[in-house]
């Protein structure tokens, strides 16, 4: 199986006889239940325009491969910048000590599949190292043309092209070219001595033409501009319990952490989610499906294949209120008797692949937002967040709102400052009371961190009505 392949297999641009791998990575499978030679090279750039000048230019380019052998639950894991038959040799050898716990449960190989979910671009190719920079010094020269109070503008922009390779025992090699694009604007403004900052950002798997036209930056900048303003009229946010509106796209990141990692493959088959046991029962309100899809063309949690070489899919976590599914890696589907459905993916080559989400959203309903605030007679309109902090046992979670306004007597009226929402997955999906008919994704921006891994990942979600939700504030 073989996916936008437009230079050399990563083997033989290292100078290494494809069947001389293959050998060694079969004797190191050898009784044991699954594993896999994964390789990876990669080149990133990454430009920062900063107070009217080129602040930074990096480029990196790294190349690898990491071998695993798993055994029951054991996984043996070796790792090199070398690519040469003596690391791999090596490397075989440390991996091999996993065989110990070998069970006799081989799990079957990844199925194939000819989807082609991006084009294989090289971002960092085109267009010109020159032209990046007039981009850049356009987009700053912009923004502060648009209103008289930004005072500071910082753009930048980073591609990435990852070409991966995976061999498998039975000689399946899975080849693919991942490109990354994402453009950031940030924008500070000041009126009357009072400074207020807000950024906006891009991006997907696609080349930097295809991406940042000049109607999609300018709508990034207005953006970060449009934030920046509310928040200086922004007046303490009151603290209490209270419903809580929250806005379309990128507000979906609440879903994403406070709910999607419980719904992970590890996760279930360790004990430690917080929605153990739950399979086939009421785990949200009727009404809320969540699904997790890698397939979809474009998008930055989107891949052709996993790191492990499973083809990705759509796979729905939450229908109507109800658990039906998890999101698994090869290791945890065969623990659990189920099927991969192409979450395994890892950081890079020197990572072991763990079940991870791909783009995680909440399907549409029929309320309308509007209907949603006229309905509330205290609350808060949450629009955008910025971090937040889960525990995936329990599914506590704490998140600032970057954006966010009173609600008073079903009307939208002063913006706050210092709004964070505290609660716990579990609760706010059977409090959710009303599901938005404005579905949006995030515009591309998302990194997801686990056990000290991040992969950019996609998020989406309705506006949502939940009730009862405790918001942190700075007065009472």
């Amino acid at each position: 199986m073989t996916l936008h392949t437009t230079q050399p297999p990563i083997l033989e641009a290292a100078g290494v006889d494809p069947s001389e791998a293959l050998s060694i990575l079969q004797q190191a499978l050898v009784g044991a239940d699954d594993g896999e030679l994964f390789l990876e090279r990669s080149e990133s750039e990454s430009l920062v325009f900063d107070d009217g000048r080129l602040k930074s230019a990096a480029y990196d380019a790294s190349e690898g491969f990491g071998l695993r052998v798993v055994a029951d639950e054991t996984a043996g894991y070796a790792h090199a910048n070398e690519i040469s038959p003596a690391a791999l040799r090596r490397a075989a050898e440390s991996a091999a000590l996993a065989k110990a716990g070998y069970a006799g449960q081989a799990a079957e190989g990844p199925r194939a599949t000819n989807q082609k979910l991006y084009d294989a671009v090289d971002p960092l190719a085109s267009p010109a190292f020159s032209d990046k920079i007039a981009l850049l010094a356009e987009i700053d020269a912009w923004a502060r043309a648009r209103d008289p109070r930004v005072v500071q503008v910082s753009a930048s922009i980073v591609g990435e092209r990852r070409a991966i390779e995976i061999l498998r025992a039975d000689a399946l090699t899975v080849r693919d070219i991942r490109p990354l694009v994402r453009l950031n604007v940030s924008v500070t403004v000041e009126r009357d001595g009072r400074r207020e900052s807000a950024s906006s950002g891009a991006g997907g798997r696609t080349g930097f033409e295809a991406w940042i036209t000049p109607d999609r930056w300018q709508a990034q900048v207005d953006e970060a501009i449009r934030q920046a303003l509310v928040n200086l009229d922004a007046i303490d946010c009151p603290a209490g319990e209270m419903d809580v509106v929250l806005g379309a796209g990128w507000p979906g990141v609440l879903l994403h952490e406070a709910i999607g990692h419980g719904f992970e493959g590890d996760f279930h088959r360790k004990g430690s989610s917080v929605f153990n046991g739950m399979m086939g029962k009421r785990v949200a309100a009727p009404g809320v499906t969540v699904v997790d899809d890698g397939s979809i063309a474009h998008r930055r949690g989107s891949l052709s294949v996993d790191d492990e070489g499973t083809p990705t899919s759509r796979t729905v976590l939450i229908e109507d209120g109800i658990m039906v599914g998890l999101m698994h890696d090869r290791l945890s589907a065969r623990k659990m008797g189920q099927r991969a459905g192409g979450n395994g993916r890892r950081q890079s080559f020197a990572h072991m692949p763990m079940p991870r989400m791909t783009n995680t959203f909440m399907e549409g309903g029929r309320d309308s937002r509007a209907d949603m605030i006229a309905s509330t007679k205290r609350g808060l309109y949450a629009a955008n967040f910025g971090g937040g902090q889960v525990d995936i046992t329990n599914g506590k979670f704490v998140f600032q709102c970057t954006e966010a306004y009173l609600i008073e007597d079903g009307r939208i009226t002063a913006p706050v400052r210092g709004a964070t929402l505290i609660g716990d997955g579990a609760t706010a999906l059977t409090n959710v009371t009303m599901i938005g008919d404005d579905f949006a994704f995030d515009p591309g921006v998302g990194v997801c961190g686990k056990a000290g891994q991040g992969v950019p990942v996609g998020i989406g979600q309705p506006s949502l009505k939940i009730g009862g939700l405790t918001v942190g504030g700075t007065t009472v």
